[in-house]
């Protein structure tokens, strides 16, 4: 997108917030960086220079803009849509594996060099992964700076920063002033935090609160209906208007809380550990798919004149997915054949058994989602299922927890689904769902799903699943962004915002 010159001009021309993210505006005269929709008056043409992230423009010596902010723009669709190795190596960083594990680290998970994996994000970026990984702490710094009243020596260390002088020198220089003038510049954090009409609860210690900006339009419904209807008591709730879960993070456990707002995601964390909210943060806009481009999938599947009334009726339909696409699978497989209550009463049963216990002052959350290891170790008899999908169980948590298999953000798509196939049990359901929900494949389709088929069947479409996959060629690259629409002709509960 940022080697499209022309293209840039008339997005920054127009204001266009549709491409906030995509790329970014450096101006040559001022020196400082923007999102596309900065509201100040455009700089001429010959003055702009367009780089493809935040990490770029401070390392060509750029400063963020105070009035557009655009290091809280929402992330490049591009790292959501893709399973090269530059989009896997962007997901590990937004994860935090180059603040824990540095760069060498981060190619152990790829499977590639240090050497290699720099060459391709420089030459994509125009940042390696220690000047990414570098703006991301800038970012999480000024988060914590502006909404609370933690020391600093405490923030930087939280952030991710070896020394408070590295804070220091790199907080100034990314936004032109010091940590403690951003702090005078921000409005005052609030303390009570409003629960319901005429109630207000006092913040948590280590509670944050904070907006997860997205690209509109958003469609709330299908998205937090299907995470309410399907969540496993103890692990999530549906609370005061907002999606609860427990995450296990690098280093603790934490409670997020997620609010559906008009222009924003209202989002308040609870973490053990500071340290872990850029993590939660990158898991909590996964979940929700908040870094996708709507228009763009909107637009592709208007074309198909059975899918346009549906997206016109409801445009902006993210994919639920997930914050750990280990757990999805374990609950994949406790759905086979079942229905959603069925899955919900078995998984509840192994979080109560085999889940780490939390504390939540807050509402009823109880446990984190057990963690393979410790269902590997489980007796097989004692799970209430069939004895087939319980061979398919103890073999899918056995590959997890020994690491023949893996399902987190660096995963490469295809290599997956074929190691999956291969697992007893496992059919192109289970391996699509996971594909859709797990591995954030925005392609995958589902055309043996039953209310997929129930929707073809009202709408006209093909019945059988070849000539139903043939038919959603058409809608490649966003089959999956198809399959919520198709879902929402139904009168399932997951289609539907809880009351």
């Amino acid at each position: 997108m940022h080697t499209d010159r022309d293209r840039c001009v008339r997005a920054v021309r127009s204001k266009d917030a549709r491409f906030d993210g995509w790329f970014f505006t450096a101006v040559l005269t001022t020196g400082i960086y923007c999102r596309p929709s900065c509201p100040v008056v455009p700089p001429k043409p010959e003055n702009m220079v367009f780089h493809p992230s935040a990490a770029a423009c401070q390392q060509a010596g750029f400063r963020a803009c105070k009035r557009c902010r655009p290091d809280t723009s929402p992330g490049s669709p591009e790292w959501n849509r893709r399973a090269d190795l530059v989009a896997r190596a962007m997901r590990l960083i937004a994860d935090g594996v180059v603040d824990r594990d540095g760069v060498p680290g981060l190619a152990a998970r790829l499977g590639y060099s240090t050497r290699q994996i720099e060459r391709q994000l420089l030459a994509e970026l125009g940042a390696g992964p220690l000047a990414l990984a570098r703006a991301q702490r800038a970012q999480t710094a000024r988060l914590l700076i502006e909404t609370t009243r933690l020391p600093m020596a405490e923030i930087a260390f939280a952030a991710g920063f070896a020394s408070i002088r590295a804070f220091n020198d790199t907080v100034r220089e990314v936004f032109a002033l010091s940590p403690g003038e951003l702090r005078t510049r921000a409005p005052e954090p609030t303390t009570p935090q409003t629960t319901a009409p005429g109630r207000t609860r006092a913040a948590t210690p280590g509670t944050l609160t904070l907006r997860l900006p997205f690209r509109a339009p958003l469609n709330p419904d299908n998205l937090f209906g299907h995470l309410a209807a399907t969540a496993v008591p103890g692990v999530e709730e549906w609370r005061d208007g907002a999606y609860r879960r427990t995450l296990r993070l690098p280093h603790g456990p934490g409670v997020a809380a997620l609010a559906p707002k008009p222009d924003h995601v209202a989002c308040r964390l609870t973490l053990a550990d500071l340290r872990d909210l850029p993590v939660a943060i990158s898991r909590c806009r996964r979940l929700l798919d908040l870094d996708a481009d709507p228009v763009a999938v909107d637009d592709q599947l208007r074309t198909d004149p059975v899918l346009a009334p549906l997206v016109d009726k409801a445009p902006g339909r993210r994919v639920p997915r997930t914050v750990d696409g280990a757990e999805f699978a374990v609950r994949a497989v406790l759905g086979q054949q079942v229905s959603t209550a069925a899955a919900r009463t078995h998984a509840a049963r192994l979080v109560t058994a085999h889940g780490d216990p939390v504390d939540d002052p807050e509402g009823g959350l109880t446990h984190l989602f057990p963690a393979p290891e410790a269902l590997a170790a489980l007796d097989p008899a004692a799970l209430a299922m069939p004895r087939t999908r319980r061979t398919t169980f103890t073999t899918l948590v056995r590959e997890l927890a020994e690491g023949g298999l893996h399902l987190g953000v660096e995963s490469d798509w295809r290599e997956t689904r074929s190691r999956l196939l291969a697992l007893p049990g496992f059919g192109p359901w289970t391996v699509d769902v996971i594909a859709m929900r797990a591995l954030g494949d925005p392609d995958a389709f589902l055309p043996t799903d039953l209310g997929i088929r129930r929707a073809a069947a009202g709408l006209g479409l093909p019945a059988t699943p070849a000539a139903l996959t043939a038919r959603a060629t058409a809608w490649q690259p966003w089959r999956a962004y198809a399959v919520q629409y198709l879902w929402a002709t139904d009168s399932h509960p997951i289609n539907f915002l809880p009351v």
